[in-house]
């Protein structure tokens, strides 16, 4: 039977097949050992092959969302897999979502060509210096192809606009604790009831309230919610591609004089001339040089 993974706690599986049926499942033993670097070899998404109550295979998968696991540093956590879009909820306050975490998810989704939509959240609270701090942001990232909407589940600015976004696709619902992703689920349909949780007033960080990831059928599309992310580390990926995600600094690439150009010290390198200029921004810049930085460290988890 073929299916597909729409919720997982643990060791446990619920899978949708193609007439609609949901199971719950289990993985034959010897999917763990197949050399698999990740918390779990099966992820909300796939698509898998299912006979007495058992997964027995994982299709490929056309593209997946990765992190480097929470505590386990030589290990990938994969948010979810076959996505068509992602929605990367962001906050300027309460809590503030840095831009290096967004750079870093931003790299990640490039890496597999998976869309972004930048949905920024609370603005019913934004002051005028959030206002320009939003302009800003939007300055940077929408010419570089990633949509930036503007969102209130207070007054449901932005609502209808994502659900018309979400007609027809499987999209990726991510962003730090505290953004708003359960409220989100909870405007897009209430039925969904998702859990909400109160923002620390001490440490202006979000708690968590989903604890494993989950697919819901939303808007005529389906939407994965998952847990809230803290930090952002980049894995399966060559010092050298990671530029290649960086849109500004790939179209730039081939004017560098040496091919194999890291775009940090060299001579002649059109990224870093670009920089000096004012044409990367400093802060795409200083998550590039940060990335490359960490890509054999455990600095973010």
């Amino acid at each position: 039977m073929r299916a597909r993974v729409v919720k997982t706690t643990g060791d446990r599986y619920w899978v949708l097949d193609e007439s609609g049926q949901m199971h719950e499942v289990h993985t034959k033993g010897r999917l763990r050992m197949q050399g698999i670097r990740s918390t779990s070899p099966v992820v909300v998404g796939d698509w898998v092959q299912v006979r007495d109550g058992l997964i027995t295979e994982i299709e490929d998968r056309n593209n997946y969302i990765v992190r480097r696991a929470s505590n386990l540093s030589k290990y990938s956590h994969i948010l979810a897999a076959n996505v068509d879009q992602v929605f990367l909820l962001v906050t300027l306050a309460w809590p503030e979502t840095a831009l290096e975490f967004v750079d870093r998810f931003l790299v990640t989704a490039e890496a597999y060509r998976v869309p972004v939509v930048l949905l920024f959240n609370k603005t019913d609270l934004y002051t005028p210096e959030l206002e320009e701090r939003y302009r800003q942001m939007t300055a940077l990232y929408t010419p570089l192809g990633y949509p930036c909407l503007r969102m209130s589940l207070y007054s449901g600015e932005g609502v209808e606009e994502i659900r018309g976004r979400l007609q027809g696709k499987v999209t990726l619902l991510s962003g730090n604790s505290g953004v708003g992703k359960s409220t989100l689920m909870n405007a897009l349909d209430p039925r969904l009831s998702a859990r909400t949780g109160e923002v620390s007033e001490v440490h202006g960080k979000g708690m968590h309230t989903t604890t494993f990831s989950q697919m819901y059928p939303v808007a005529g599309g389906y939407v994965i919610d998952t847990p809230g992310i803290k930090g952002f580390g980049v894995v399966d990926l060559e010092p050298a591609d990671v530029a290649h995600c960086f849109p500004e600094m790939f179209r730039l690439a081939d004017q560098c004089k040496f091919h194999n150009c890291t775009h940090t010290h060299e001579a002649g390198c059109a990224v870093t001339a670009a920089w000096q200029r004012g044409e990367i921004a400093d802060s795409r810049y200083d998550s590039y040089v940060s990335i490359l930085a960490d890509m054999d460290q455990s600095k973010y988890r």
